[in-house]
């Protein structure tokens, strides 16, 4: 007879595109293939006990870690309707936790803080709205390092690793294009060559099982000489929380989502 399988499966990674500001929340048609997406990727990763988010749009000088009970929301975004900012998402810090994620990072050597005052931004409150919409998972949310220094927030993903024997969803929000720019220029439906490009050395570097782990960390962080990396990231913040995730799940990804947002391919990777 064989004995049962008992060991507990690894927390998911999770690296998503959260959209252009509220507009997930607002019934844009432009991000209705992205809204569709997180709606249904539960269903496939379970109700965590507590939720980790790496969002694009919080950067300090070292690591810094949400540990409010009760965050507020920051409604970071400009010249939005007036409904936009009054989307609630009332969920809950998750002090404990926030505290053993700086004592990961300390005992990897890596200079982080605790910030009981900063709210929850639309880094996570837009997407886990549409993936968790009656927020009852505790949420904590980590800064980006402002040196946005691809090899440094790899090193930030691996202290973090433990967090993946936890009944914890670790998600990365950013965007894997995001060019401002060149969301609104050309005429609506036709192809970016160069998001193309981007988008396939992308999903190469995070899926292609022949490639070794270090030569993927390797490509990661030398990201910018990836095919017109610069154009599609004129600055790379919304793409260095993918660096945390691969980081933490040190192997390679599946490509989950691989669709049109605002008229530019982008893509979701699960670890």
């Amino acid at each position: 007879m064989e004995r049962p399988n008992t060991a507990r499966a690894l927390a998911p990674v999770l690296y998503i595109p959260h959209g252009g500001g509220p507009l997930p929340l607002l019934g844009d048609p432009d991000h209705q293939q992205l809204v569709d997406f997180l709606r249904l990727t539960p269903s496939s990763l379970g109700a965590p006990s507590a939720i980790v988010v790496i969002s694009a749009h919080w950067e300090g000088e070292q690591v810094t870690i949400t540990s409010g009970a009760t965050p507020e929301l920051i409604y970071d975004y400009r010249g939005f309707p007036e409904e936009s900012y009054r989307i609630q998402y009332p969920v809950s810090g998750a002090p404990a936790l926030a505290e053993t994620i700086g004592a990961l990072l300390h005992a990897a050597g890596i200079d982080a803080r605790l910030d009981d005052q900063r709210g929850f931004d639309h880094g996570l409150f837009v997407p886990l709205k549409i993936m968790y919409p009656q927020a009852q998972i505790p949420c904590v949310q980590l800064s980006l390092l402002a040196n946005l220094d691809p090899r440094a927030h790899v090193a930030v993903g691996r202290a973090l690793a433990p967090l993946r024997n936890e009944d914890i969803l670790i998600v990365g929000s950013g965007f894997s294009f995001h060019n401002l720019r060149a969301f609104f220029a050309g005429p609506s439906g036709s192809l970016d060559e160069r998001n193309e490009a981007f988008s396939r050395w992308l999903i190469d570097t995070c899926t292609d099982e022949k490639l070794t782990l270090v030569e993927r960390e390797d490509r990661l962080v030398a990201w910018e000489k990836a095919p017109h990396a610069r154009y599609c990231h004129p600055r790379e913040e919304h793409l260095l929380p993918l660096h945390v995730c691969f980081g933490m799940a040190q192997a390679k990804a599946q490509l989950v989502f691989d669709r049109e947002v605002m008229g530019k391919r982008a893509c979701a990777f699960l670890w």
